[in-house]
């Protein structure tokens, strides 16, 4: 059955708790994170914007501006997945003002929020606004963030998307390099290393055509399709999400098996999710 389940409703907040002008009662993001996971394995994005707006409804209810930050940071992601770009565009524009509101300049949150921005700009072919703020998200990372933490190698794939749309090529290049060396130390980054063989691989086309390149796609294909059947990765929605993202790719190079493949596995999970 899609949408919430009555535990989802039940309690968080009453109307008689209403927390005097200025005082926060914080929500239970566990619990709204949590579910909403639960949805996004199983690919129920309608249910999971739902789980969202009653979260936001709650933060807002309640004063939480760090809770409505975060609940902000997850709407942004999953209306770039939907293509709606309106609601991502405003759920930007809230998350941008939330950062002062709540004190947090300057810190990782405001990375991952400046960088989820910046992805929906790109995500919406704004690529020429997105790249002040991957800059400024680089600026916070680089400074707060140890050099193999994993959230740096999303920073610099994502950006170096941007660069590429905007023919800043050996940019773009530099960065996927160093997205590689912090996903290769992680103990589970096939997945993210995948997806940017394949970015490189659109590199290589983009910046020296696809006869060119062909040698260098290939190989990028190939080390890409070998890391997503690695049988050590665990089968969940986020495997799913990231086969489904990369099927495309494959048969835009003509390798039609290995997409159809790619997408099969996807919805085998979405509909046994585990």
């Amino acid at each position: 059955m899609n949408g919430l389940k009555p535990e989802d409703y039940l309690e968080p907040s009453c109307i008689f708790c209403k927390p005097e002008d200025g005082e926060a009662k914080p929500i239970d993001l566990r619990r709204c994170l949590t579910r909403l996971d639960e949805y996004l394995d199983r690919n129920d994005y309608d249910a999971a914007r739902r789980h969202l707006e009653y979260w936001r409804s709650e933060a807002l209810l309640n004063n939480d501006l760090r809770g409505l930050l975060t609940v902000e940071n997850e709407r942004m992601g999953l209306f770039r997945k939907l293509g709606d770009e309106a609601a991502a565009n405003e759920s930007v524009s809230s998350a941008l003002e939330l950062l002062s509101r709540t004190g947090l300049e300057g810190s990782a949150t405001a990375g991952t929020t400046l960088l989820n921005a910046a992805t929906v700009y790109k995500r919406f072919d704004r690529a020429a606004e997105a790249l002040p703020l991957y800059e400024q998200a680089r600026e916070i990372y680089e400074r707060v963030l140890p050099p193999e933490d994993p959230r740096m190698g999303g920073l610099y794939n994502n950006m170096a998307l941007a660069l590429t749309d905007l023919g800043r090529f050996a940019e773009a290049r530099a960065l996927y390099e160093k997205a590689l060396a912090v996903m290769e130390k992680q103990e589970r980054g096939a997945l993210e290393l995948a997806v940017t063989e394949l970015n490189l691989a659109n590199l290589a086309e983009a910046e020296r055509g696809l006869l060119e390149a062909e040698d260098e796609i290939e190989a990028r294909l190939d080390r890409a399709k070998s890391l997503l059947d690695d049988p050590a990765l665990p089968r969940n929605g986020y495997y799913a999400f990231v086969c489904e993202k990369c099927a495309p790719t494959f048969g835009y190079y003509g390798r039609f098996a290995d997409a159809e493949e790619l997408k099969e596995r996807a919805e085998e999970i979405y509909a046994h999710p585990l």
